[in-house]
C-alpha cells in the first residue's frame, strides 16, 4: 500500500492554475496590514474560514498543533484564546511560545507568526468568553485570552513555475535573510 499511496498523494493538485502574484517590495511595512490584505482577499476568494489557524506549542520534546480562531492584531500581539486547562493552556504555561500559520489554499497562500505568547487580562479574557457565539451568561474563570508577540513573520505566495515567493519579516517588521 506504500508505494500505491505514495503514488496517489502525487497525483492531487497542489495549488490553483491562477494563483495571485506577489511583489514583497511593493507592500505595507506593516506586517499586520499586510496580513489583514491577505485575509481580505481570501475573503473575496470564498476561503471558509480564514481567520482559522493552527497553533502550534511545545511541551518538553514534543511539539502539538490545532486549529483555533484569530481573535484580534493590536499592540498586545495576535490574539487567541483557550482554557488554562486544555493540553495548549498547560503547555503555554510551561514554555510560553507558539507559532501561528494560515493557510488560504484557493490563494496559495500561507502566513507564519511566531514568538512569545503572553496572557492578556482576566478582564480582556472575560470579555472574550462573553462574546463567543455559544455564550450563555454564564462565566469561565479558566478561559485565557493570549497574545502572540511576533518576532518573526513569513508571508508564502505559491506558484505554478515552482518560483514560491517567501517574504520573511523580523519583528521589527523589516525584510530578513
Amino acid at each position: 500500500m506504500s508505494e500505491t499511496f505514495r503514488k496517489f498523494l502525487r497525483t492531487l493538485p497542489d495549488f490553483p492554475d491562477t494563483l495571485p502574484g506577489f511583489d514583497p517590495a511593493s507592500v505595507p511595512t506593516d506586517p499586520a496590514e499586510l496580513f489583514k490584505q491577505w485575509l481580505d482577499e481570501a475573503l473575496a476568494a470564498g476561503e471558509q474560514q480564514p481567520h482559522a489557524f493552527s497553533l502550534a506549542t511545545v511541551s518538553g520534546e514534543q511539539p502539538s498543533s490545532r486549529m483555533l480562531i484569530l481573535k484580534n492584531i493590536d499592540d498586545d500581539g495576535w490574539h487567541f484564546a483557550t482554557s488554562r486547562t486544555s493540553r495548549k493552556g498547560r503547555e503555554l504555561s510551561g514554555a510560553p511560545r507558539a507559532a501561528m500559520n494560515f493557510y488560504w489554499p484557493s490563494q496559495g497562500r500561507q502566513v507564519r507568526v511566531a514568538g512569545p505568547v503572553v496572557e492578556l487580562s482576566a478582564e480582556a479574557s472575560a470579555v472574550d468568553w462573553a462574546e463567543r457565539p455559544r455564550a450563555d451568561g454564564s462565566t469561565n474563570p479558566d478561559w485565557q485570552l493570549y497574545a502572540v508577540q511576533p518576532t518573526e513573520y513569513e508571508f508564502w505566495q505559491a506558484s505554478n513555475d515552482g518560483e514560491h515567493v517567501r517574504h520573511l519579516l523580523g519583528p521589527d517588521g523589516l525584510p530578513r535573510g
